[in-house]
């Protein structure tokens, strides 16, 4: 399926799509040593959550779609050089609002992240209302 929406998106920063169906994505992200903040290699938790928040709007893939609210859950710390993939799945179509229901894992399938993100498809552009 082509992507519609956030095609400029960084896949340094929040990664690269893997898959995209209707309603659903799926989102790689290779972590590095530049997301770290710490000696340990501790990735920061933006990061993970921008691979999500990513996945969520390829779900939706919709062009105007935008992030309202997101309830989320941090399960497990991710260290540098792990590869993480974000699956997308849109639960309810309400129309304009979709949620969306998002997990990230780690290469040895563990889940890191989870959670549920409020999408809204807007008539316009959010930069031109």
């Amino acid at each position: 399926m082509e992507q519609k929406t956030h095609r400029l998106a960084s896949e340094r920063l929040v990664g690269r799509p893997v898959k995209i169906e209707e309603g659903y994505a799926e989102v790689g992200l290779l972590t590095t040593e530049e997301m770290t903040v710490d000696e340990y290699g501790l990735v920061h938790g933006g990061f993970t959550f921008g691979l999500a928040d990513y996945a969520a709007m390829l779900a939706v893939n919709e062009p105007t779609v935008v992030l309202g609210k997101a309830e989320v859950r941090f399960l497990k710390p991710v260290k540098a050089g792990e590869l993480l993939t974000a699956k997308a799945e849109v639960r309810e179509d309400l129309g304009r609002k979709r949620v969306v229901w998002v997990e990230v894992l780690n290469e040895r399938k563990e889940r890191v992240f989870e959670g549920t993100f409020h999408c809204y498809v807007l008539e316009k552009h959010v930069l031109e209302l």
